[in-house]
């Protein structure tokens, strides 16, 4: 769960955390808008004035959902860099590389995003949130001034969530650690021909 409910009583966090479950397993089932609050509470066995204590609306809480999981993006993208003063490739290791662990940890969102239409958007949201961060960390390492770095931040957005979708479509039948070692191996390569 996000960092800002660390502060909160247990009590809260426990019956939010029912909450979002209960959501995401009933939207393996079914439509979000087939889903009543009524079926959110007797999944989570809570009541509704829980609910409402927490939520206005069921869309409320697929906003919480996917505003933790791109913090959490933001924060596994990071992660290989975060405290170095100047980032090498080649000097990158896959155990650094954290993306797939975190879509590992939110396997049942992404396999929902990207095998039915219940979170319409989102892929294009991950991808735009993917194409801003390498941009605003990245785009000085582009050593070809012929490059448009947007184009160049689009590709390597794509490509990442390209990864992801394989990833997902095979059941996540690879490791997190093998995918992290095939695109430390990709971005080596592409980095040699270049």
């Amino acid at each position: 769960m996000s960092n800002r409910m660390s502060g909160i009583d247990r009590r809260i966090v426990k019956s939010k955390m029912a909450i979002r479950e209960a959501l995401i397993s009933l939207m393996q089932q079914k439509d979000l808008k087939d889903i009543t609050v009524k079926d959110i509470v007797q999944k989570a066995d809570l009541n509704r004035g829980t609910f409402y204590k927490h939520y206005q609306y069921k869309e409320d809480i697929l906003s919480e959902i996917m505003d933790d999981v791109i913090a959490d993006l933001i924060a596994s993208y990071r992660e290989p860099y975060k405290d170095i003063d100047q980032f090498k490739v080649s000097e990158l290791t896959s155990s650094a590389i954290k993306i797939f662990d975190h879509v590992s940890k939110y396997a049942n969102i992404y396999s929902l995003m990207i095998h039915s239409n219940a979170l319409p958007g989102y892929e294009d949201r991950i991808c735009q949130v993917l194409k801003e961060l390498f941009l605003q960390d990245f785009s000085d390492y582009i050593a070809n001034a012929k490059i448009n770095k947007e184009l160049h931040a689009s590709y390597q957005a794509y490509a990442i969530l390209g990864l992801i979708i394989e990833w997902v479509n095979g059941g996540f039948k690879y490791s997190p650690i093998y995918m992290a070692e095939q695109l430390l191996e990709i971005v080596k390569s592409n980095r040699q021909r270049v």
